[in-house]
């Protein structure tokens, strides 16, 4: 993960993909696939998911997709407690 990537507005990407099993087409199998990608036209995912449906046996059935952003704006938080140690 580079910096340059992140002020570029990469987000961490993470895609739930159901596929049917080539052998046995009525059962579904999950892959998870994460990797830094572009909200919300999501390239790098397109690209994964295109080599997927060349390459691949497994036909898709879903593909849920989460992102959150890697540059935030930091945050601070008071302390709830004081403890003193002797």
């Amino acid at each position: 993960m580079t910096l340059v990537r992140q002020l570029q507005d990469y987000r961490l990407t993470t895609a739930e993909i159901l596929y049917h099993l080539p052998d046995h087409p009525n059962l579904l199998q999950t892959f998870i696939w994460q990797d830094l990608d572009i909200a919300p036209r999501y390239p790098v995912l397109h690209k994964f998911l295109d080599f997927w449906m060349r390459e691949i046996e497994g036909s898709l059935h879903s593909v849920r997709v989460a992102s959150a952003s890697l540059v935030k704006p930091p945050t601070v938080a008071h302390a709830n407690a004081l403890l003193r140690l002797h």
